[in-house]
């Protein structure tokens, strides 16, 4: 089928192209470096053009700021449901995040924003939800560094690999329209400042970690477990440890 990737050059949209062209599929992705903008809309009539039969979304935002977050999957998701139904695209995917429920703050509550406008806008759909990804700590390291310190908030994450959440969202593509479909979490129940700390020693960086709580609903569910999948959950198979041994030690890779 025709697929388009909204998205497509970020951390799992480079997996989603490659994973549904080796399944056959024609694929195109919808980012800032292909012309196209979520935001404000330019570009997408045309990256829809030519029979795109679904539009697979993992675009998103680097911001702990409640209104940006909202801001942005509000405009992106209107706009990209808006032309989907004047190409005629039969089917939205979207990937969210596990156990963002309740949440009022921060990158969750766009979210759940986007949640909603995608189950109300009129185009068949299938939400995928996941954990965070492996590539999430080096994330956190480049965010949360200050000199020989890296501020890291306090919280249980269960990673998963960013190629098996692909790999995920292109089924769903393939099987069509089910609504919200199985939570898919990593292997294994981590706390995010081990993780920086196995991180920072595999690519030899000598750095303090200072754990902050972060204020909010977002941050209650960062460190309650909240953002732990439920039991029947579906399970990766990459543990972060194993990710992490595919890196460089010097950490030149950033994928």
């Amino acid at each position: 089928m025709r697929i388009a990737v909204a998205g497509g050059t970020g951390t799992v949209g480079r997996h989603v192209v490659e994973v549904a062209q080796a399944r056959g599929h024609e694929v195109s992705s919808m980012s800032r470096a292909d012309g196209v903008d979520l935001v404000n809309g330019r570009g997408l009539t045309q990256a829809l053009q030519g029979g795109v039969e679904a539009v697979i979304d993992v675009s998103g935002i680097q911001t702990t700021s409640t209104k940006k977050a909202v801001d942005f999957f509000t405009n992106a998701t209107q706009n990209l449901l808006a032309a989907e139904k004047q190409a005629g695209v039969k089917h939205h995917v979207a990937l969210s995040i596990v156990g963002i429920d309740g949440s009022t703050s921060g990158l969750y509550a766009g979210k759940l924003v986007q949640e909603d406008e995608v189950r109300h806008g009129g185009i068949p759909w299938t939400l995928l939800r996941s954990t965070q990804f492996h590539e999430f700590v080096p994330l956190a390291v480049k965010i949360g560094a200050v000199g020989p310190l890296v501020n890291v908030p306090k919280m249980f994450t269960q990673p998963v690999a960013a190629r098996e959440v692909a790999e995920a969202l292109v089924a769903a593509a393939e099987a069509g329209p089910q609504g919200s479909v199985t939570d898919l979490g990593g292997p294994r129940t981590e706390r995010l400042a081990d993780l920086v700390r196995a991180y920072l020693a595999r690519t030899g960086q000598r750095k303090r970690i200072l754990e902050a709580v972060l204020p909010g609903s977002m941050g209650k569910a960062m460190r309650s477990g909240a953002l732990i999948p439920a039991p029947g959950a579906a399970v990766g198979r990459q543990t972060f440890s194993e990710w992490l041994e595919t890196r460089d030690a010097g950490g030149g890779r950033n994928q």
